[in-house]
């Protein structure tokens, strides 16, 4: 047996793509991509980029409530003294 062309090759994996393309698996691919997206739209979600704006967003107001305190501590420290 020789060995398999790249030509050879090439060929016999468009072929298979052509029959995977004609095939009921690509709908039902494809149906099943819809269904799922269907559902996480029903579902009270925020992406990825929303997510991690509000990370960024609650860390600067940690921050500046971190440093309220301290200002308000060291104030309530001058007039107790």
């Amino acid at each position: 047996m020789k060995p398999a062309t790249p030509a050879f090759l090439n060929e016999l994996t468009d072929k298979l793509g052509e029959i995977l393309k004609q095939s009921p698996a690509k709908d039902i691919e494809h149906n099943l991509k819809a269904g799922v997206t269907a559902m996480l739209g029903k579902l009270d979600m925020v992406s990825r980029e929303e997510f991690d704006v509000q990370t960024e967003v609650l860390a600067r107001t940690r921050a500046q409530l971190e440093a309220l305190e301290a200002r308000l501590a060291e104030l309530e420290k001058q007039r107790t003294a």
